[in-house]
């Protein structure tokens, strides 16, 4: 094995230790479910991502066979985490509105923002009824 593949392996599998100690240190020291949901999607696809990039990497180089096993679990990391995180996010959006509403009999309820709002992402968003509908907006065959 050469001297460089030896470097660059080195190098993906301390980049993703070192991405996973921080993403779990995020998940423990971030006060809101929030934040912690961004340090641990950044710790498991950039950690695991890294290791397992330095994996691909080292069998073909050591002489073993390519496998595609490496690339079909990294390929799948990258596209479920973001997703998890998305659906996680979204019950938590959902939580903190059913428990406004519950508060709102006792007259402590926060109004949430319209869905037209500029509050910089669009959770929770709400189709126009029909009748509001332009029916030319809509692309016709």
């Amino acid at each position: 094995m050469s001297s460089v593949a030896e470097l660059a392996i080195s190098l993906l599998i301390l980049l993703g230790g070192a991405f996973a100690l921080i993403g779990s240190w995020g998940l423990v020291r971030l006060p809101s479910l929030m934040t912690r949901l961004h340090g641990a999607t950044k710790a498991t696809t950039l950690g695991v991502g890294g290791c397992l990039i330095g994996s691909m990497i080292y069998f073909p180089a050591s002489g073993a066979s390519w496998t595609a096993h490496e690339l079909l679990v990294t390929l799948f990391l990258f596209i479920t985490a973001p997703v998890s995180a998305n659906m996680i996010a979204k019950a938590h959006l959902h939580r903190q509105r059913c428990r406004l509403d519950a508060d709102a009999a006792d007259g402590i309820k926060e109004e949430l923002p319209e869905p037209s709002a500029d509050t910089g992402w669009a959770t929770f968003w709400t189709p126009e009824p029909a009748e509001k509908q332009d029916s030319s907006a809509i692309p016709r065959r």
